[in-house]
């Protein structure tokens, strides 16, 4: 698996990450500039490319405290900010720690991990009983927060629950990820979140508020 793929990048740029796989950067220490700002650990398992746009990385202490508005052991690392790899073997970025931090806040917390939008599109949502409702087509940003997955429901489910054709499952409600099974694991029974105030709220007007 190529970690360039999917990359939009400036010439030059793209063409230094085609000749990495993923496997030959995990552990690979990620600098901007001087700073250390943590260590790749591997990046999504999905057959296509939009959706591989990101590496994960496990972030350093002191820079999750000082960039993050509340520090979190991974996130994610665009690959077009892949500047190149240093002689010493780690890697380069092309944009500054504000831009990180930037991109950090638009992301969605589950657990102690932040996550990029092409990590989180197209994965499969499962009840904490393992019911599989759907898959994810869109996220729900209101105020410039993101506050919900955008779920398209398999048409069984749909038919099972009387559903309309999408729905929105609340952030808050994201108990964890599974990597190799690319799924989205949720804190409750299906039956249970559809009585919770907020996925009534998001799911009331559907059309409030930025989709992205």
């Amino acid at each position: 698996m190529e970690v360039a793929r999917g990359m939009h990048s400036p010439p030059g740029r793209g063409r230094i990450m085609e000749d990495y796989e993923i496997q030959e950067l995990i552990r690979r220490e990620v600098y901007v500039g001087e700073k250390l700002v943590g260590v790749i650990v591997g990046e999504r398992f999905h057959p296509r490319d939009e959706f591989v746009r990101s590496m994960r990385i496990e972030v350093d202490d002191g820079v999750a405290s000082e960039f993050m508005r509340k520090p979190a052991e991974c996130a994610p690392l665009a690959k077009e900010l892949v500047h190149s790899i240093r002689p010493d073997g780690c890697v380069k970025l092309s944009k500054s720690m504000r831009e990180l931090q930037r991109r950090w806040r638009n992301t969605v917390r589950i657990e102690d991990q932040l996550y990029a939008t092409d990590e989180l599109l197209d994965r499969a949502v499962l009840d904490n009983d393992g019911m599989d409702i759907g898959n994810v087509v869109d996220l729900v940003k209101i105020k410039r927060t993101y506050k919900g997955l955008l779920i398209k429901p398999h048409f069984m489910v749909r038919a099972k629950h009387n559903l309309p054709e999408t729905i929105v499952v609340p952030c808050g409600q994201l108990a964890r990820t599974t990597a190799r099974l690319d799924e989205v694991i949720l804190k409750c029974t299906f039956s249970r979140l559809r009585t919770l105030p907020s996925f009534l709220k998001l799911n009331e007007h559907p059309q409030d508020g930025e989709a992205e």
